[in-house]
């Protein structure tokens, strides 16, 4: 929770938040007010806007688990392997050649931590870590309170590849979807909205 709260106040979030702020409020004050000029700037900003705000959450995330928090607390959890794909980082396409540039693998697991349901989820490394290309099973590190983010570590406890390969195949199926946290841009557009209706309510008291 006081993660959130720091990153909804992050200088770059804040920043961003004023711009998607007076875009906002411009397209409605143009609504409200009738005026032509005013409603063609907010159509216009908030179109870039929330163009740019896409484009950040699709290349954010890309279908792949987030990273580890540095310092944030983590787990160890089982894992079956379902495939192993060669991907471009960033685009998240196919790639024939795994040493191509920009290629990363994309390893399918179903994640098992301890006293919460397996999910399902996607997880990237630039290299074949623990040959999972030849095995079925793996171990994940995660975060506890934000499972959505997932590594795979390289040499992850003997006791926990144990655990691994004891792993009935059958659990996959009680899998719930790969949990998520807000998308990036997410708190830029929230705090931006935020901003804006303060903003026409701030202007409408002082006309």
């Amino acid at each position: 929770m006081r993660h959130s709260v720091r990153r909804f106040l992050a200088l770059d979030v804040l920043l961003g938040a004023a711009v998607v702020g007076l875009a906002f409020a411009a397209l409605a004050e143009g609504v409200v007010d009738g005026r032509g000029w005013l409603l063609y700037v907010g159509l216009t900003t908030t179109a870039f806007a929330l163009t740019l705000l896409g484009a950040v959450a699709e290349h954010g995330h890309g279908g792949a688990a987030s990273g580890l928090r540095p310092g944030g607390p983590r787990a160890y959890a089982p894992a079956l392997v379902h495939s192993v794909r060669s991907v471009h980082g960033e685009s998240g396409r196919l790639v024939l050649d795994p040493q191509a540039a920009g290629a990363l693998f994309a390893f399918d697991l179903t994640v098992v931590p301890e006293g919460r349901r397996p999910f399902r989820v996607e997880v990237r490394h630039p290299l074949d870590v623990q040959d999972l290309l030849h095995r079925g099973r793996a171990v994940v590190e995660y975060d506890p309170r934000q499972p959505w983010r997932v590594v795979l570590p390289d040499r992850p406890p003997h006791e926990w590849l144990a655990r691994a390969e004891r792993l009935d195949e059958d659990v996959a199926a009680t899998a719930g979807g790969s949990p998520r946290g807000l998308p990036p841009g997410a708190h830029v557009l929230v705090t931006g909205a935020l901003v804006a209706a303060g903003l026409v309510g701030a202007l409408h008291l002082a006309g």
